[in-house]
């Protein structure tokens, strides 16, 4: 087996003359490398944890401290009062060292107090939210104190954690205002005898087991970091036994009209994600704010971006997330390779990587028998994925091969189809292109993967990510670093190859092994057809409206996503005729372990305004409003779903049922939404390169009956669409949904600014662009 020749160091025959011992100095060299780089990393996470762990204080404020008590003993002066001396009194050391020894241990107990003083006011003053419900532009002197008391106590140059023992904890809500907030978010989508039943049945609760359920919700609340996290990544990701792929991955696009010559097109990128992943083993990426503010976001999340894995399970799966990996895995035509980033302890320049990436394109080698359509098993329902792996995958080859691809830093396909805006009809193309990123064949991503980063044959890429692990906030952050690090850093030569040269001791990317029995095979069969035929029931449309964007929004005065919002509402009821529980993903990373929470778009103010359209925008400006309140109610902690959702695990727990919570849950979400959020602005001049945009990433409906809608904001002048529904629903329809969103937008601007010539109607067509050959 080729992987097993290249992972040995030495090798040694018996003969009549004693044993024959040959050492490769190669390989013992590379291990010594290899060594040296793992321990540096401790040293450097040690060096780091102990930055962050005094923070926000430094380490060498510890010696300012000592040095600072040592001076005042030759002042005869005792800050200590009498504590230097009771702690001299105890010390068993010899008298000339008794005094300095005593005022060291002194000043680290004060250094210590300090830094816990610090710290539970930089907590307290991030406690502080109403700084987010204040008008735009206009900041009360209380708010500008505050900021001014946030740079005070959050130190100099702080890191990726700096900030996490810092972050306050996710406050519970009470049981009356949430109760209060969910009836008031369903009274638009039910008729008077419904409500006033829901009602009574909400008032019930209120006053008999909720109160119950919220003092386990407390008491969870005092203990942990997060009393929402962890139960939502168990039971609304790792518990589900269906499909993940379309279910619950979700994808992300690169720059539709920008395209890279072919020769260029599988190395892009990779260098930029490894030279992230060693700057987040060494916590030198930047820590995460508010765009535009030093408000920090929580960074947990950011712990398991890369070596993270989703295991089956035949109950629950879980995460595994290994400490560090110095390869990737390559998926290409049937066939897994081991490519290693690190090289004699260094990474891989980018010539280097397009160098190996090219072995593995002229790799001549069939796939193994079963090995070509293997990833099935991660497409389909989880169950059969957890039998066949504990079956087929527990031991010998198989786990080896296995243990490879999940240990991984994260998985690469290159793709052999083309996909982008291109050919006579772009608009359809850049449907099939989201189509090819959220399920491909789906085989040939590896669902389980943190993320899948898809390398086409025409320069296109994308990605595709599991949700469990993280939210999509966070890989998009991770997505524009590499974005804008390959588009405007990494230079090419005139030939189109990376710069550089390539060092000729490279070992070759190994190809993994299997033998897959043919019971394995004809579960691998099932699975692919469960998953072909989810994928085949996806309907998607991506669309580019460029007749205007957030800059004319703004100067009608209202909030572009609350505008967004409402024409979705809007679109949705000329569709239907009516309207429904719409879902909008709100994050809660002001706080330690946040997540999302979600904020119920649909609500009384829009609802009377889109039935009083034609008769006053000031309505419009009320709801806007009020979308724009429960977007920072959902951001400050004090959402209705997650709540909600936490009261009825517990209620499971007890054993209990509560009708109002069965009935609560089991509402299905027939519009779910998500705003992409451009986080890095100052990395793209969309400006001056307006090829350099990208258009964001989408997810499957969450209803079968329903349509997901993700969203992003760009420039001035633009907002694109990724809208998904299911071709078995004869009540949706991607396309013609995509077309009442476009004529909403219409609407809703010219009620605003009934004086503006009304934009052109030329976008319904996607932009010209250059067809790629």
């Amino acid at each position: 087996m080729a992987e097993a020749h290249q992972a040995v160091a030495f090798q040694f025959t018996v003969t009549p003359d004693g044993i024959d011992l040959q050492l490769s100095h190669q390989a013992l060299t590379e291990i010594y490398l290899s060594g040296m780089r793992s321990w540096k990393k401790r040293i450097v996470r040690v060096k780091n944890s102990v930055i962050t762990g005094v923070y926000p204080a430094s380490p060498s404020s510890w010696l300012f401290v000592v040095i600072a008590i040592l001076a005042t003993m030759y002042t005869r002066s005792d800050p200590s009062m009498g504590l230097i001396a009771k702690i001299q009194e105890h010390l068993p050391v010899s008298t000339q060292c008794q005094a300095v020894v005593s005022a060291v241990l002194f000043s680290t107990m004060l250094w210590l107090m300090l830094i816990f003083t610090m710290r539970l006011c930089l907590k307290q003053l991030l406690s502080y939210h109403r700084w987010m419900f204040e008008q735009h532009g206009k900041m009360s002197t209380t708010t500008k104190i505050w900021v001014a008391l946030v740079r005070i106590f959050s130190g100099r140059k702080p890191l990726l954690y700096s900030y996490q023992g810092s972050l306050p904890n996710l406050p519970v809500p009470t049981i009356k205002d949430t109760v209060k907030r969910y009836l008031e978010s369903v009274r638009p989508l039910m008729d008077d005898k419904e409500y006033e039943r829901m009602t009574k049945l909400a008032a019930e609760f209120e006053s008999s087991l909720g109160n119950r359920l919220q003092w386990y919700l407390k008491l969870k609340a005092l203990w942990a970091s997060n009393y929402v996290s962890d139960w939502w990544e168990e039971y609304v990701y790792l518990r589900g036994r269906g499909p993940i792929m379309v279910n619950s991955n979700y994808y992300g696009m690169t720059f539709p009209l920008c395209y890279h010559t072919i020769l260029i097109s599988y190395p892009f990128l990779l260098y930029p994600f490894q030279s992230l992943l060693y700057l987040l083993d060494f916590s030198l990426f930047t820590f995460l704010r508010i765009p535009g503010t030093v408000i920090p976001l929580c960074a947990a999340q950011c712990e398991r971006i890369f070596n993270t894995t989703r295991i089956p399970g035949e109950e629950t799966d879980t995460v595994q997330h290994w400490q560090d990996s110095d390869y990737i895995v390559v998926y290409h035509k049937g066939r897994y390779f081991r490519l290693r980033v690190y090289q004699a302890g260094r990474l891989l320049s980018p010539r280097e990587i397009e160098f190996q990436i090219q072995r593995i394109l002229d790799d001549p080698s069939p796939p193994s028998k079963g090995e070509a359509k293997l990833g099935a098993l991660t497409a389909g329902d989880r169950i059969p994925w957890a039998k066949a792996r504990t079956k087929y995958f527990s031991s010998g080859v198989n786990k080896r091969s296995l243990d490879c691809i999940e240990k991984a830093a994260f998985f690469v396909t290159l793709d052999d189809e083309e996909q982008g805006m291109m050919g006579d009809d772009p608009a359809a193309s850049l449907d099939r292109y989201a189509k090819s990123l959220l399920h491909g064949k789906c085989y040939d991503r590896w669902f389980d993967k943190s993320f899948t980063v898809v390398y086409y044959k025409n320069g296109k890429n994308g990605i595709n990510a599991e949700h469990s692990w993280a939210d999509a906030p966070v890989l998009a952050h991770v997505w524009e670093y590499t974005l804008a690090n390959d588009s405007f850093q990494l230079g090419y030569n005139a030939e189109g190859h990376c710069k550089g040269d390539v060092d000729p001791s490279l070992p070759r990317p190994v190809k993994l092994s299997w033998e897959i029995p043919p019971e394995c095979e004809e579960q691998i069969a099932q699975s692919l057809a469960v998953a072909q035929a989810l994928a085949d029931d996806v309907d998607f449309h991506v669309f580019s409206f460029q007749e205007f964007g957030k800059g004319k929004v703004k100067k009608c005065r209202v909030s572009p996503d609350g505008f967004i919002q409402m024409a979705l509402q809007l679109a949705y009821f000329r569709e239907r005729g009516t309207f429904c529980l719409t879902y909008e993903a709100s994050m809660t990373r002001l706080f330690r372990e946040g997540r999302t929470e979600t904020v119920r778009s649909c609500t009384n103010e829009s609802s009377a305004f889109i039935r009083a359209t034609d008769v006053c925008k000031c309505l419009f400006r009320v709801a806007s409003e009020k979308h724009q309140l429960l977007y920072r109610l959902a951001m400050t902690g004090a959402g209705i779903d997650r709540h909600l959702f936490c009261l009825y695990v517990v209620s499971k727990y007890l054993g209990v049922e509560s009708p109002f919570l069965k009935e609560v849950l089991s509402e299905p979400w027939r519009l779910s939404t998500s705003q992409t959020p451009i986080q890095q602005v100052e990395l793209f001049d969309i400006e001056n390169h307006p090829e350099y945009v990208s258009c964001g990433g989408g997810f499957g409906p969450v209803a079968d009956d329903g349509y997901g809608v993700s969203y992003c904001v760009l420039g001035e002048n633009m907002i694109n669409f990724h809208i998904s529904c299911k071709h078995s629903c004869p009540d949706t329809d991607a396309h013609k949904f995509g077309t009442q969103i476009r004529q909403a937008l219409r609407d809703l601007l010219k009620l605003l600014s009934p004086n503006q010539t009304e934009p052109s109607k030329t976008e319904e067509s996607q932009p010209k662009v250059k067809k790629e050959q």
